[in-house]
């Protein structure tokens, strides 16, 4: 695990991740368990944050997971 947290493209796209999806995961997490002031929330803003966000950060994990197996060999 460390050999692929090793790579900046791996933690440039966990950084995408908690910063980009991790709001909205956390809107209806909490909107789930009954903690958010409305129950059937609808967050607009952080729905395009996580759709502008989503393909970079699955290219950039995929590319630091290349990067890894590549050193490896």
């Amino acid at each position: 695990m460390t050999r692929f947290l090793a790579s900046r493209w791996t933690r440039a796209g966990l950084a995408l991740v908690a910063l980009g999806w991790g709001p909205l995961l956390l809107v209806g997490l909490l909107a789930e368990l009954g903690l958010w002031s409305d129950p059937d929330p609808n967050p607009v803003g952080l729905g395009l944050l996580f759709y502008v966000t989503f393909w970079p950060a699955v290219a950039c994990l995929g590319l630091g997971v290349l990067q890894a197996l590549r050193r490896r060999s």
